[in-house]
């Protein structure tokens, strides 16, 4: 094997409930770095939250975060992609919000250069953000749509009226996922090209010079399928989803069973230099 580059995801994978990384991870990782394989995460995480994670491995890769729509360095703030969702999908959310929801159950976020402004908290809101350490800023939303904003979010605790949002929204100008999160339905809008998998194959291909087989990345969750897809060894996590686990190439022990050291273990240490 000649991985060059180790990409993981962050909650589910490396850090657990409590938001720390088991020792034995830690270590598995350092062995890696030590080896010349450069460590990336990839999350879905804000950028300032991602930050904890990427110190505790001590990454010297650039960090990946909102889904792939933002890589940048941290040691030096140098930002390679940033992936903006076009304007008129974020007006097109608004007008819908204003038109389904004059009583304020639908809740609109603007997330721009790590900022979060929200057009109102309403109920879901509220629990949405319970134990997180961001502050949201309410604001008036139609004033922020000159600016970039990576990721627009709707949260609502009326699953229907999120599902409706996203059947009208059109795949050419925006990626959407719909989840559910604290009882609270969430649906998430990027720029269409935005995912995991671009970010990783730009982050090998483009600034790292290496093909897929020289990466291995490891992931829980759906949005971490085309990334173990791209990937010459795609792992999934042990507590992943079946759909996960069918996507990957193999698939490790649960984040409480150290998966992530296994894994490296598996297809990076056992080779030699």
């Amino acid at each position: 094997m000649n991985i060059r580059l180790l990409v993981l995801d962050i909650d589910g994978t490396i850090l657990d409930e409590t938001n720390c990384i088991r020792d034995s991870v830690a270590q598995a990782i350092l062995s890696a770095q030590r080896r010349g394989v450069a460590v990336a995460l990839a999350t879905g995480r804000l950028y300032q939250s991602s930050l904890h994670a990427y110190d505790s491995i001590g990454s010297m890769a650039p960090l990946i975060c909102y889904e792939g729509a933002l890589i940048r360095e941290p040691k030096t703030g140098f930002v390679h992609r940033h992936w903006a969702i076009e304007p008129q999908v974020a007006a097109q959310m608004l007008d819908y919000s204003e038109r389904q929801s004059p009583s304020g159950c639908l809740s609109v976020h603007f997330y721009i250069q790590d900022n979060l402004y929200v057009s109102n908290m309403n109920d879901a809101s509220i629990k949405y953000f319970e134990g997180s350490k961001v502050v949201p800023v309410v604001s008036d939303l139609r004033r922020l749509l000159h600016r970039a904003t990576t990721k627009v979010m709707v949260v609502s605790d009326d699953g229907e009226v999120i599902a409706q949002l996203a059947s009208q929204l059109n795949d050419s100008y925006s990626r959407t996922q719909i989840s559910r999160h604290k009882s609270i339905t969430v649906l998430e809008a990027f720029h269409p090209e935005v995912s995991k998998r671009s970010a990783v194959s730009y982050l090998a291909e483009e600034i790292m010079k290496l093909r897929p087989e020289n990466v291995m990345a490891v992931g829980d969750h759906f949005t971490d399928i085309e990334m173990l897809q791209y990937a010459g060894i795609g792992v999934a996590m042990g507590n992943a989803p079946a759909a996960v686990k069918a996507s990957a190439d193999w698939v490790t022990t649960t984040i409480e069973e150290d998966g992530v050291a296994r894994a490296i273990e598996k297809w990076i240490l056992r080779y030699p230099v």
